[in-house]
């Protein structure tokens, strides 16, 4: 299968427009990263074992080396992160439909095109390494623990969500998600955070936390609050700037200085990386796993991405960019299909198997909507005192929203009763 060089480019401005904006070029002489979905090229197969040469672009690097453009992945592998990435869009695609049918309301931001860098990312770390990022977060939600069923339940206000239809479509949480924030640029603080614990637990040689955000939230104070401190501490730390270069309606250049995201860093070195090749995500996220296991601190990534919809779905997404840019990025970038041609090109299966987890991925998005549906909303005289406090350090009432409005917690839910659990820090 022939390939032709389709990228766009890391370092971005504006080209003037009588109507509009016109799709960002990159000045003449400067390096492109290349940003196709398929570019990576087959070497051999050895039983279930893939050799993947991954193209010499796909990476640039500061105050590092790149990754080794070299990597091996299993036949199974390449299913897994195929389905998962079917299966995440399927997802949003029903969230969109369910908002345009008003059943989903207030904010809600969809991940379409940028499947990779979730799936990539899955895929390259351990159960127990943390990830938190911003208000895009329904796949990072269902592959770290929670389902389809329960961030479809939670967008519609149901008790079945993963938040118990309380927290919506930017607070959505599991074990080792934290989030799903609303706050623009307020998790990498918090992702320092967590970092931070995991250094002070000494688990820092074995997990890293995932701290990201995106190219609309690179320039916020706090961002490099959290890189200082970061970097003092030598915390295992991974900063991921997820750049779909545009921040709601404003291009990266508009915005930023330096559009080199992982250059910010001062002295913490970065890594750019192909965002749409879910090949290049994994094996970038790998070699920051392996810095920070190695105590070298933390690091800084770029995933250079692209969102085909609007900032949010309240957002057409076709005012500051035009028709043709989204359609050329849909037809010629798309993830999905670039990790089904190589799939097909190397020969793990055939395309029946692929068509077959496609109907599978649409049949289970669409029974977690219809059981999600039927789910009821939360009820006003008890779901509203809950999850408000960690379990057994609530106060021993909290007034409502008018003054006659009491609830009383009960024994065991407060650590202020007489009889009731031990301090929160109490020791044994």
């Amino acid at each position: 299968m022939s390939r032709v060089l389709r990228a766009f480019p890391s370092t971005l401005r504006p080209v003037a427009s009588t109507s509009r904006l016109s799709s960002p070029t990159l000045s003449l002489g400067a390096r492109f990263l290349q940003t196709t979905s398929d570019s990576a090229s087959h070497k051999a197969t050895e039983g279930d074992l893939v050799k993947v040469q991954l193209h010499a672009d796909y990476f640039k690097s500061h105050l590092c080396d790149i990754p080794s453009l070299e990597m091996e992945v299993s036949k199974s592998q390449l299913v897994d992160m195929y389905t998962q990435m079917v299966s995440m869009r399927r997802m949003e695609m029903a969230a969109d439909q369910l908002y345009k049918a008003k059943l989903i309301r207030g904010f809600c931001h969809l991940a379409i095109g940028q499947e990779a860098v979730s799936v990539g990312m899955h895929n390259a770390i351990k159960t127990d390494d943390k990830i938190i990022t911003a208000y895009r977060c329904h796949p990072f939600a269902v592959l770290r623990g929670g389902t389809i069923k329960g961030v479809i339940a939670e967008l519609l206000g149901r008790v079945d969500g993963m938040s118990h239809g309380k927290g919506g479509s930017m607070h959505i949480f599991t074990p080792t998600f934290f989030g799903g924030n609303g706050i623009v640029g307020a998790q990498v603080p918090l992702g320092a955070g967590i970092a931070f614990a995991q250094q002070y637990l000494g688990q820092d040689g074995d997990h890293a936390t995932f701290a990201m955000y995106g190219d609309g939230a690179s320039n916020q104070g706090q961002v490099f609050e959290a890189y200082n401190m970061a970097k003092l501490w030598n915390l295992p730390c991974v900063f991921v700037c997820e750049n779909n270069l545009y921040g709601m309606g404003t291009s990266a250049a508009r915005s930023s200085s330096n559009t080199q995201y992982f250059k910010r860093g001062d002295l913490i070195p970065g890594l750019q990386v192909n965002g749409m090749d879910v090949l290049a995500v994994t094996q970038a996220v790998k070699f920051a796993k392996e810095w920070t296991q190695s105590g070298k601190g933390p690091l800084l990534l770029e995933m250079v991405t692209y969102r085909y919809g609007g900032h949010s779905m309240s957002d057409p997404g076709t005012t500051y960019r035009t028709r043709e840019e989204i359609q050329h990025m849909r037809s010629s970038n798309d993830p999905i299909t670039g990790l089904k041609n190589n799939i097909l090109e190397w020969g793990v299966v055939e395309e029946s198997e692929l068509k077959a987890i496609d109907k599978e991925a649409r049949h289970e998005v669409e029974i977690a909507v219809e059981e999600a549906k039927k789910s009821p909303e939360p009820r006003q005289d008890v779901d509203m005192w809950t999850d408000i406090y960690y379990k057994g350090t609530a106060p021993m009432y909290m007034r409502g929203r008018e003054r006659e409005e009491i609830h009383h917690f009960k024994t065991e839910e407060s650590d202020l009763h007489v009889g009731g659990p031990k301090q929160f820090g109490a020791s044994a």
